[in-house]
């Protein structure tokens, strides 16, 4: 077994095997490996030269300290049960301690898999509010925004003790969404169908309705920060500062 940074010519491998476990389209591979990806920033599982495990990492920011967001963690179904995501992701924390990051987070892709991280030293620390509702007849006043006027109103909005993604995390979000600003609001979100979903909402909640009818969609599932659901894991390294707020996942 091996566990190193994958290069160039790996891509078709490990695109075949986020496939296999993830289910996502081409087209979304497309957008992550043009704007989200980095050798540098993957680490992989290697045996008999067959992929067998790999994960990706967006860096972050939280008051100054360097985080680094966990995505994408997969083990090749043929090799499962054989204990190759707890080496690998002790083999990331250890390189990225080396690196000066002061601690890892990420969103379990289900429920189930909160025990298994729990059992590599992450916890719950972050949660969100989910809104469902309908379009009201009133529209919000609002103006889409490229990636770098988002990030600079988006340090402003953010609550106390948030993440700060930036960099190609900015760059793949704004791939999968679309990115808004408004009086007392910013959002990213993605029409489906009718329905829009709302990555991240910050700024006055209540406007939900009525962004709805701006973009105009019937029906509306947003993320904002508070409480409701636990959101994101975290796993301190080098005594880092504990996360309050992610804002936006990658699902």
């Amino acid at each position: 077994m091996g566990i190193d940074h994958p290069t160039l010519e790996d891509i078709p491998a490990l695109r075949r095997l986020w496939q296999e476990i993830f289910g996502d389209s081409d087209e979304f591979l497309d957008d992550f490996f043009r704007t989200g990806f980095s050798p540098r920033r993957c680490r992989c599982v290697t045996e008999n030269g067959s992929l067998a495990a790999a994960l990706y990492w967006f860096e972050c920011e939280l008051a100054g300290e360097r985080l680094a967001y966990l995505y994408a963690v997969a083990t090749a179904r043929s090799f499962r049960g054989r204990g190759l995501c707890h080496a690998l992701m002790a083999d990331t924390h250890a390189l990225l301690e080396k690196q000066g990051f002061r601690g890892t987070v990420l969103v379990p892709g289900a429920s189930s898999l909160a025990a298994l991280y729990g059992s590599m030293g992450y916890r719950y620390t972050t949660g969100i509010r989910e809104i469902f509702c309908t379009a009201d007849p009133e529209p919000a006043a609002l103006r889409p925004v490229d990636a770098a006027e988002y990030a600079r109103l988006r340090r402003s909005m953010l609550p106390e003790g948030a993440v700060i993604q930036e960099g190609p995390a900015l760059e793949f979000l704004h791939t999968q969404a679309r990115l808004y600003a408004g009086t007392h609001l910013l959002l990213a979100a993605r029409r489906e169908g009718d329905d829009l979903f709302c990555l991240e909402l910050l700024g006055d909640a209540s406007l939900a309705p009525r962004i709805l009818s701006a973009l105009g969609c019937g029906r509306g599932r947003f993320r904002t920060p508070g409480e409701g659901r636990d959101f994101a894991m975290f796993r301190p390294l080098n005594d880092g500062k504990t996360p309050k707020y992610l804002g936006f996942a990658f699902d």
